[in-house]
């Protein structure tokens, strides 16, 4: 595949060095980065990004077709048995190169996930990318770690040890979301244990995912151990999970798309990692500290313009706590500031996108037949009406079985229910299908250990909600998916395990072969059997 290609128009960006999209300029060569170099797509269909602020165009690239997949695996191949081949040291020393090479391009990288995501910068500068360079740093030291158990004699005769060994290439799916942090989620775990990788990221969001390609390259990573592709699910998407030539397929989406992968990828037997949906429970119980609750809740609803698989979304809070809680939570929603991303005073910024504002807005609307709106539920007006926004929205008396509650709404919406007993609490936060996170909230270790042993979810968290921390794994139960993202708990889903068994014994005849055939009488070893 060439650098360039003469049938793709260059984009047609504002990608004024000084203009608003200033930061979006990498996309300029390019959405696609194979074995080392950027091009443009070759499907001859255009994307064009949408800034989510203000509903502006904020540049246009060439999607990727399924010739551009089936070249980014060659590559991946290509590159396979150079990067297999290198000892943990050496991986490790690589990846280390790639922090530093991306710790200076911190800002830049701020601001590009702002503008394509609608983040506040506030929250790029702080979660986003310190959250991404810590996971890079926490897999280049993992990388001298891909430990199996220690060489013992299991059987008397022979010598046991287990190997942790790469799949090969990886074909990795990243959401819209978090588009730097997922694209670390897939690729790290992925490339320090000695595979290669193609990752998809969302259409709507390329531009962090092809800054860390050229990072790696910049690095020193031999060309095709990390290629982007960037299209849509339908085509490119579809392409890559069903390739026979790719080991895994790692996929962050919805639960119903989830499927659909597992379903694709089954037709080549591949191995499959899902990390799906969430309808987090937030806990309270009476002897809870109720401002911190107020606080978490907040926070744990409107993190990212709630639009977290974790996020907190539906808060249980026992009787006598109840009304003070939702008094408290209304009044703190109502501080919250909306406004551009790149206000310093801005807390929450749009949605992603008018159609997944108008998607969000649509559960709430339904749910006036049925529920009480408290405070928001609606756009805001004014300077922000051009773009995606959506006010922090607090819903009450929903019945447990309505979809507000039960749906994943992935929006700034918190509906708040009360219980009474502590085992109906618990089994109002496990009555979901989901199973991804969690929290309990209260001063009793003996109470928060019982519901941190009784919710069914992946993380539980207690008197907190949303800190996620490089070392501890993440990753759902039940229809969240399976499988660990981040942690030493990740290469379980990124290496084969082999078993190597070795004789110790030097006997050509071993005892367990009569069970084949009859033995003859052995001969006298020192006499060669005469």
């Amino acid at each position: 595949m060439t650098d360039q290609r003469s049938d793709a128009p260059a984009p047609v960006a504002p990608y004024d060095p000084g203009g608003p999209y200033a930061s979006l300029a990498p996309l300029a060569d390019g959405a696609q980065y194979v074995g080392g170099r950027q091009h443009h797509g070759g499907s001859g269909r255009r994307h064009t990004l949408v800034d989510p602020a203000t509903g502006g165009t904020a540049g246009e690239y060439a999607l990727a077709g399924t010739d551009d997949v089936d070249a980014a695996v060659a590559a991946a191949r290509r590159a396979l048995p150079e990067w297999a081949g290198a000892t943990p040291g050496e991986r490790s020393d690589a990846m280390h190169r790639l922090r530093a090479v991306l710790d200076g391009e911190a800002a830049d990288l701020a601001r590009a996930e702002s503008v394509q995501c609608g983040k506040p910068t506030r929250l790029t500068e702080e979660f986003d990318v310190p959250g991404s360079l810590d996971n890079v740093a926490f897999f280049a030291g993992a990388a001298r770690r891909l430990d199996g158990v220690a060489a013992a004699e299991y059987s008397a005769d022979h010598t046991s040890y287990v190997r942790r060994e790469p799949l090969g290439v990886i074909g990795s799916v990243a959401p819209w979301n978090y588009p730097l942090q997922m694209a670390c989620w897939k690729i790290l775990p992925a490339i320090a244990a000695g595979n290669t990788i193609v990752l998809k990221p969302s259409e709507l969001t390329p531009a962090t995912s092809l800054m860390f390609a050229r990072a790696a390259h910049t690095a020193g990573l031999p060309d095709g151990v990390v290629n982007i592709v960037t299209g849509t699910g339908a085509d490119t998407g579809e392409h890559l999970v069903t390739h026979p030539d790719v080991a895994m397929t790692s996929f962050t989406g919805s639960t119903a798309v989830g499927k659909r992968v597992a379903a694709l990828a089954a037709q080549t037997v591949k191995r499959v990692h899902l990390e799906l949906g969430g309808k987090a429970p937030f806990l309270v119980f009476d002897d809870a500290d109720l401002t911190a609750a107020v606080h978490g809740a907040v926070a744990g609803a409107l993190i990212n313009t709630g639009q977290d698989c974790t996020a907190a979304t539906r808060a249980y809070v026992q009787r006598p706590l109840y009304d003070a809680f939702v008094s408290g939570v209304a009044d703190l929603m109502a501080a919250v500031r909306v406004g551009h991303p790149a206000d310093p005073a801005t807390d929450i910024g749009p949605l992603v996108s008018h159609a997944h504002r108008d998607r969000v807005a649509g559960f709430v609307d339904r749910a006036r037949a049925y529920a009480t709106v408290v405070i928001g539920g609606e756009a805001p007006g004014g300077p922000l009406a051009p773009g995606a926004y959506y006010l922090p929205t607090l819903v009450t008396d929903a019945p447990q079985d309505s979809e507000i509650v039960r749906g994943e709404v992935f929006g700034p919406v918190l509906t708040v229910l009360p219980f009474d007993t502590d085992d109906e609490g618990l089994a109002l936060a496990n009555d979901t299908p989901y199973g991804l996170a969690a929290s309990v909230w209260s001063r009793d270790v003996f109470r928060t250990a019982r519901a941190s042993r009784a919710i069914a979810a992946g993380c539980v968290w207690v008197n907190d909600h949303i800190p996620i921390v490089s070392e501890m794994p993440h990753g759902g139960y039940r229809a969240s998916g399976y499988g660990k993202d981040m942690s030493a708990y990740s290469f379980d889903e990124y290496t084969q395990v082999k078993h190597v068994m070795s004789d110790i014994t030097g006997e050509p005849r071993k005892d367990w072969h009569r069970t084949v055939f009859r033995l003859p009488a052995a001969p006298d070893d020192r006499t060669g059997g005469r």
